[in-house]
């Protein structure tokens, strides 16, 4: 029997899941919606464009988009939602030079889902493209398909941050997964939130895609497994082999054509798709839409309070401070996410996530470094997190 309150990967099980998904998306559900294509909601977008003549008709949309991306079948997309697709074969141009460079420079690119540099990265392309070229940013977003879809998950203060994606020719499927926050952990850790946090953090993000390019099946589009958004243990299911073997054999994908866009709930089993082409190089800008809601009230300088209690802990530890003790102090001292940070010097290249102070500050104690190494390790922490 299950323990309430908590979600434990042995007692997950696939016929669970296999009920969840085994649902028909209607179009009467959905009423600006075009299409229903492999269970996912096709959304025109000069045809929504026109229905969004008052505040009103705008709200009825965003309860639509709400609705698809939770209760339904957790995927999106729009047709044409650049409909000048320059604008994107603009901002393509900047990203193709950004990775010429990364190329000419030997850089290698970590990737959380598939090997390194299986495929070519750009992190930050947001903040990358808006400092080369700042008139193809303001095209860009300029956007009322992605504001409109992310104000209708997240309301109106939401944060933009992107990723170019390249699949390059032969480039293997991703591992099927969730995303963003829970699905960057592993299944222990996952297992350590209680049950409304696994509520709570697909609420948190949206992930969105910009095709660069034309995708047609052959070149891998993502791949989903529409409806699962709603098994509630999936960010500790999703490494087991039954639930990837089951993906693998029941996910859908949806075709996009230059300027298309593509919206999920994170908790949507995914992954990128394998490229079968010999000449094709699949690009897309990886959104995540972010909530301001899991931000701190105040500005605390974590870097400055470990600096400052780290002798006087040290010290304690050394004279057999129980662990349950001293890990709490950890963490009311330190940053204990990893994220945000600049994942060209942050790279996750041996696991799904690079470490947090709060990782340093614990190795620190348990092998009683120095207070200069403690400091060179902080001060190198703190630059792989600027963004420039």
């Amino acid at each position: 029997m299950r323990e309430p309150g908590w979600f434990f990967a042995d007692d997950c099980k696939i016929d669970d899941l296999r009920r969840v998904v085994d649902v028909e998306t209607r179009i009467s559900d959905y009423p600006h919606a075009s299409a229903i294509e492999n269970n996912v909601v096709i959304f025109d977008a000069p045809r929504v464009r026109k229905a969004l003549s008052t505040p009103s008709a705008r709200r009825a949309m965003m309860t639509e988009v709400t609705r698809a991306l939770s209760e339904g079948p957790g995927v999106i997309a729009f047709r044409n939602a650049y409909e000048d697709v320059s604008v994107v074969d603009r901002a393509t141009a900047v990203y193709r030079a950004i990775i010429e460079e990364q190329h000419a420079a030997g850089a290698r690119r970590g990737d959380h889902y598939a090997k390194p540099g299986a495929n070519d990265r750009v992190w930050n392309s947001l903040e990358k493209l808006a400092v080369r070229e700042p008139a193809v940013f303001v095209d860009y977003f300029n956007n009322d398909i992605l504001s409109l879809v992310a104000a209708s998950w997240l309301g109106p203060r939401y944060q933009f941050t992107t990723q170019i994606n390249v699949v390059n020719p032969g480039g293997e499927a991703q591992s099927p997964h969730r995303d963003y926050h829970l699905g960057f952990m592993e299944t222990h850790e996952a297992e350590m939130y209680p049950e409304h946090i696994h509520g709570l953090s697909p609420l948190l993000t949206l992930q969105g895609a910009v095709a660069h390019s034309d995708m047609p099946l052959e070149t891998g589009p993502t791949y989903y497994l529409p409806h699962s958004q709603k098994y509630p243990m999936g960010y500790v299911a999703w490494k087991r082999p039954e639930f990837r073997d089951f993906v693998n054999a029941h996910f859908i994908q949806v075709e996009l054509r230059k300027g298309d866009v593509s919206f999920f709930n994170p908790a949507v089993f995914h992954a990128a798709g394998t490229n079968r082409t010999t000449d094709v190089r699949r690009m897309a800008n990886l959104f995540q839409m972010n909530s301001p809601f899991g931000r701190a009230i105040e500005t605390v300088d974590t870097k400055r309070v470990c600096l400052a209690i780290y002798d006087e802990l040290r010290e304690r530890v050394g004279k057999g401070m129980p662990v349950e003790e001293w890990l709490a102090v950890v963490a009311a001292a330190s940053e204990g996410y990893p994220f945000p940070t600049n994942l060209d010097r942050d790279v996750p290249l041996d696991r799904l996530t690079p470490p947090a102070q709060s990782d340093i500050m614990t190795t620190a104690l348990l092998e009683s470094w120095s207070s200069e190494r403690f400091v060179k390790e902080l001060d190198e922490y703190e630059f792989r997190h600027r963004s420039a």
